[in-house]
């Protein structure tokens, strides 16, 4: 066990809690430590007890289950009796030295007495403890076993006075820390997955194939499901387990307790109620629902009734509050709204939950006074018995049960959180069947049926008609998602637009070019002889060359040099150098530059020497100019160098030291490669979790030190489907290392040959290839346990400061982000790709809206584009989104509560950002963002005035960036045929020439009368107004468009002012989508 890291600050945070309380009690209705001498427990070994107190005070100080083991509490020590392997694992604790806790003393067992001797010093500590005579103890609990008997033996002859303390020891332990509501979170998260993913979708699937399975089985099946990744979110499954027996219940047999068991009858389609609860590192949680299979609207109104019961006792469920008062108020709350409902109400409606399932002695009930703390966490469950449907078609249905639960945390303001927030309204739980009788009566009042209840009943041909969704939906997806959008544009320009007044008007500093001095006074000045001589001079020190002019040493500082160039002609070289000035650089924002623009400038001076040597000389006049050009050079080669190494560190966040932790427990992988790579060469290295933050460390001794509060999101993808395993940290302020600034850093190792000799003779049987991918898996597998681990015990260690999410690779989709094609995966509040170099990362908090272009019918791919809501920063763009995809990716932003639009045009968006940024307030009163709904209207009024600045239209660098080589390519073949039409028809219009159609579509255009039916180019125009969902007449408005990359003039020689002509010039640019061939490839 000495491989396991023991958490020293839970330990001496909750053993200070403990002794605080002893020494002066604050607990209110239970006083049982105040006239103690000493507590004591004993764990033994007995795997029929799941839950007691001596286990769960273990867990809690210790964070591990230690059998065998008894510990001492005394005034002035604490005495540990245990095993020598769990001796090695509490030694992590017996070095600690702090105020208000005791020493710590660890004795080892000793199986030749028996244990005999450490039994008698573990009774004289307690009699040497105050008056030691009352011993604190949990008297329910009793462990089997040679060596608990014989303690207990030990005790009863010493003849102490026995308390129970199993109340206040529970109390104590109800208020969580960070630590504890995390394990919660991920057993409530759990519980969830498995109810939603598996026990929902099984129970309706029985009921859709109208099968016979027995309550138990369905149970049997959720402890197996338990144990399965994909039910799990991912979370370990060793860490997982049940809490209790999962209930199924049906039929008319119910019992809304925990106590209760699955029984062997079948499920009956009537009302079924269910409840499951997983433990994570040992921590509780539970989910408890109620499906109801054509209920009645009397049922269906004590349903909801009983969901409103629960969201009254979490609005009660406060700090400060008595637990009896809240189920007083909760039971008036009952009699005021259904009286009638009072006697069959559960006796009380939830406990205290954590390391045990149930703590009975804190209980929302009439009796309990305890006051409720902020962070605890309660079962909530409330429950409706032994109710009548009178209009039951059998004996089962007659009598049935209602009951809700739910894991809840108390926060400091009213209601609790839920942390198990599935859904539980009627319209989510509630399963309409129908049965072959009733098929031919749905069909003919089918409009009657949609005006009754507001909902669509699909027939089939059995009783397996169950909806779509399987449950009762009112509204269909995709017309819940355009209300939900609505619902987000409403709040989107209302949030931009406070959020912009907050910021004021700040704008970036325009930074001034540091003014360089060559020297600060005569004394600098070299007194070397080529300057008495009036030679060419460079003076490395000070990164100046001292020239001659007319006759006086004038010293021109390196940066001012722009350039120079040597020249042999004759019997002449000839050295040229070229100063900075302005207007030196043309199209460039010179300000700051010049401080003194008005000034005069040198433009350029030129130097002449001979190369013949003369008598008595060393070497030729010539030389001093070669050598002031080589040093000229490297002086200016140096100066730049170190003049970009200032750019890349001057708006750099200086970072906190890291905070080297001796300990050697510390989580650490070895064998890393690091991208970027800090040099050319790619090295391995190790990664070391400390203090407050990670240290990379490669094999030549390079390190790279990332903090903990600079990591805005960390990653852990699996090499499920991948070559690579990586960890990868996107930060908040970029570091630097490898001379450059990073803000994403990414430590990966290979699982499998990259690359494949194909020159290499192989054998789908041969025993060594088989060997081979045998070897990969096992090392898949060892590596994915490692990272795990690694992850888990930094989030431990750091308390969920760290704290890893994995790409969800079900949800991905393609996606080119940068040059290539890759698989774009979301997160739980990310956007990522992480195996290709560079990665593309998106937190989805900083995204203001997504906007899809060149959305239309005829194209394969389109574009997504990420508007920031720091809109002084570049949007983002992803191209090429295979269009069978946009509906998932709505789906998903959707679900984030991302608002979205789309387009059938590109748009300039550096135009755009610009014109919001000038002016804010003017465009919000404009509409704001609306100008991207393709309902908005506003798009005809600036038809014309796009088609004026079409002819004098230049694609921006963006955008020419960003266009394939398909695209330009076809750009070519149009622009050397100048008398091919604007429009590219489809296969089905083959009887018309290219002229025709132009010549039709000037007609229309001088008509300039769109009707969306209007069918004026035959069958191609009939199936593109039918197909796409925006009517082509409608753009963006004018100042916010980029203009078609290809724009060439027809043979008719008409303008064309109209969106529908710019949608013929679309399809044309992506005509390829549509399977056509260019004119150029038909020649």
């Amino acid at each position: 066990m000495s491989s396991f890291v023991l958490d020293k600050e839970a330990f001496v945070r909750r053993i200070k809690r403990l002794y605080t309380e002893w020494k002066t009690p604050n607990i209110d209705h239970d006083d049982a430590l105040s006239n103690l001498d000493c507590i004591m427990s004993v764990v033994g070994v007995d795997e029929d007890v799941i839950y007691s107190k001596s286990m769960a005070l273990q867990l809690w100080l210790l964070g591990y289950e230690l059998t065998d083991t008894i510990s001492v509490f005394a005034s002035d020590v604490i005495y540990f009796l245990t095993s020598k392997k769990k001796i090695e694992f509490l030694k992590q604790v017996q070095s600690i030295t702090e105020e208000g806790v005791p020493e710590i003393k660890l004795l080892v067992r000793d199986r030749n007495d028996k244990d005999q001797a450490n039994f008698g010093k573990l009774i004289k500590t307690i009699q040497d403890s105050h008056k030691g005579k009352r011993l604190g103890v949990f008297i329910k609990d009793a462990f089997a076993g040679e060596f608990c008997e014989s303690w207990k033996k030990m005790l009863t002859a010493a003849n102490f006075e026995h308390v129970d303390i199993s109340v206040t020891i529970a109390y104590l332990m109800c208020p969580k820390d960070e630590t504890e509501i995390n394990n919660i979170r991920k057993a409530s998260l759990a519980s969830m997955e498995v109810f939603n993913k598996y026990l929902k979708d099984e129970i309706m699937d029985i009921i859709d194939s109208d099968r016979k399975v027995k309550h138990t089985k369905l149970s049997d099946g959720c402890e197996a499901a338990i144990g399965e990744k994909k039910y799990t979110s991912g979370l370990d499954p060793r860490l997982l387990d049940m809490a209790y027996p999962p209930i199924i219940q049906s039929g008319g047999a119910y019992s809304l307790k925990f106590s209760a068991a699955a029984d062997k009858n079948n499920l009956h389609f009537g009302v079924i109620v269910c409840s499951l609860g997983a433990r994570y590192k040992s921590y509780c949680s539970n989910i408890s629902r109620t499906f109801l299979v054509n209920p009645t609207e009397t049922m269906q109104e004590n349903y909801t009734f009983l969901v409103n019961v629960q969201e009254e006792i979490l609005k009660l469920l406060v700090p400060g509050a008595k637990l009896c008062e809240v189920y007083e108020k909760s039971l008036a709350y009952v009699k005021k709204e259904k009286p009638n409902m009072v006697d069959n109400l559960t006796k009380s409606f939830g406990f205290a939950m954590g390391l045990e399932f149930r703590e009975n002695s804190v209980v929302i009930g009439p009796k309990c006074k305890a006051l409720i703390e902020k962070n605890m966490v309660f079962n909530l469950h409330v429950g409706i018995s032994n109710l009548i449907n009178s209009d039951a078609a059998d004996k089962e249905g007659k009598t049935y049960a209602l009951f809700v639960g739910d894991t809840v945390l108390v926060g400091e303001q009213s209601p609790a959180s839920i942390m198990t927030p599935s859904k539980k309204k009627i319209k989510n739980v509630g399963i309409f069947i129908k049965d072959d009788d009733d098929e031919e009566e749905d069909v003919d009042d089918k409009k009657a049926s949609k005006g009754d209840q507001g909902t669509e009943i699909l027939g089939r041909s059995k009783r397996n008609a169950v909806l779509d969704s399987k449950l009762r939906n009112e509204i269909n997806t995709e017309e819940k998602r355009k209300e939900h959008q609505r619902e987000l544009a409403k709040q989107l320009n209302e949030r931009a637009r406070e959020r912009l007044a907050k910021q004021g008007n700040s704008k970036e500093v325009e930074k001034v070019r540091k003014n360089t001095v060559s020297y600060k006074s005569m004394s600098q000045i070299p007194r070397e002889p080529e300057v008495k001589e009036l030679k060419l001079y460079v003076d490395k020190k000070y990164e100046t060359v001292i020239m001659p002019v007319f006759g006086i040493q004038v010293p021109f500082h390196i940066s001012t040099i722009k350039n120079i160039s040597q020249s042999v002609e004759g019997e002449y070289t000839y050295l040229r150098i070229n100063f900075f000035h302005p207007g030196a650089t043309m199209g460039r924002n010179e300000g700051g530059l010049y401080p003194q623009p008005e000034a005069t400038f040198v433009k350029e001076v030129t130097y002449r020497s001979s190369n013949l040597k003369e008598h008595g000389e060393i070497s030729a006049p010539s030389a001093n100019l070669n050598n002031a050009f080589r040093l000229i050079k490297e002086v200016q080669k140096r100066f730049k160098t170190r003049e970009a190494e200032e750019r890349e560190k001057e708006d750099l966040v200086k970072q906190d030291t890291l905070i080297l932790s001796q300990n050697k427990g510390n989580p650490k992988l070895k064998d890393l490669y690091i991208r970027p790579n800090i040099v050319t060469k790619r090295m391995t290295g190790s990664l070391e979790a400390h203090t407050n933050g990670f240290r990379y460390i490669s094999v030549r001794g390079d390190k790279v030190d990332i903090l903990y509060n600079n990591i805005k999101s960390a990653f852990f993808q699996p090499c499920d489907g991948e070559m690579i395993i990586l960890l990868h940290f996107h930060l908040k302020y970029a570091i630097m290392f490898g001379k450059k600034k990073h803000v994403d850093v990414q430590f990966y190792t290979e699982v499998g040959e990259i690359t494949t000799d194909l020159g290499k003779h192989q054998h789908m049987h041969d025993r060594d290839d088989l060997a081979a991918e045998q070897a990969e898996r096992e090392l898949r597998h060892k590596l994915k346990t490692a990272f795990k681990s690694f992850c888990e015990k930094v989030e431990a260690m750091t308390k969920a400061q760290v704290e890893f999410d994995t790409p969800f690779r079900e949800l991905g989709f393609p996606g080119a982000p940068f040059r290539s094609t890759v698989t774009l995966q979301p997160t739980s509040g990310s956007l990522v790709n992480l195996t290709e170099w560079p990665p593309f990362v998106i937190t989805l908090d900083d995204v203001e809206l997504v906007h899809f272009e060149r959305v239309q019918f005829h194209l394969r791919n389109f574009d997504m584009i990420f508007v920031f809501k720091e809109y002084i920063k570049k949007v983002a763009m992803v191209n090429a989104i295979p269009m069978n995809m946009l509906d998932h990716v709505k789906e998903w932003l959707n679900s984030c509560d991302i608002r979205y639009s789309e387009g059938v045009q590109s748009l300039n968006w550096q135009k755009i950002m610009k014109t919001i940024t000038d002016d804010p307030e003017g465009f919000f009163e404009q509409g704001g963002w609306t100008f991207l709904d393709p309902e908005s209207g506003s798009e005809a009024e600036n038809e014309s005035a796009e088609s004026e600045e079409d002819e004098a239209y230049n694609p921006t660098d963006a955008e020419s960036d960003d266009e394939s080589d398909e695209d330009s390519e076809y750009s070519e073949a149009s622009e050397d045929e100048s008398d091919d039409s604007e429009d590219l028809g489809s296969d089905e219009e083959s009887g018309k020439d290219w002229s025709d159609l132009e010549r039709e579509a000037a007609e229309e255009d001088r008509n300039n009368d769109y009707p969306v039916d209007d069918k004026r180019n035959g069958k191609f125009d009939a199936k593109k107004h039918k197909g796409s969902k925006h009517s082509p007449s409608k753009s963006s408005k004018d100042k916010y468009h980029n203009r078609d990359k290809h724009h060439s003039s027809s043979s008719s020689g008409h303008k064309h002012n109209s969106s529908k002509d710019k949608d013929r010039k679309r399809s044309r640019e992506d005509s390829r989508d549509n399977g056509h061939k260019s004119k150029k490839s038909r020649h």
